[in-house]
């Protein structure tokens, strides 16, 4: 289950880690979340390879 009722397509951004997180943050601010919260997002998802972003990304936000 993911931190927040958010659904993201990810389709069309193969391996492109920058645009994957852009298009969080933005989901993550549209839905309420504080600065301090999406901040949190970027240090989790960049703590380690691609599959750490794509692990970090599915806690967060419903991937479609």
């Amino acid at each position: 289950m993911s931190k927040y009722d958010i659904t993201v397509e990810l389709s069309g951004y193969d391996g492109n880690a920058f645009s994957i997180m852009s298009v969080v943050s933005k989901a993550l601010k549209r839905a309420g979340a504080s600065q301090e919260e999406r901040d949190l997002y970027f240090k989790e998802a960049t703590a380690g390879d691609y599959n750490q972003l794509l692990a970090t990304t599915m806690e967060w936000v419903e991937v479609v």
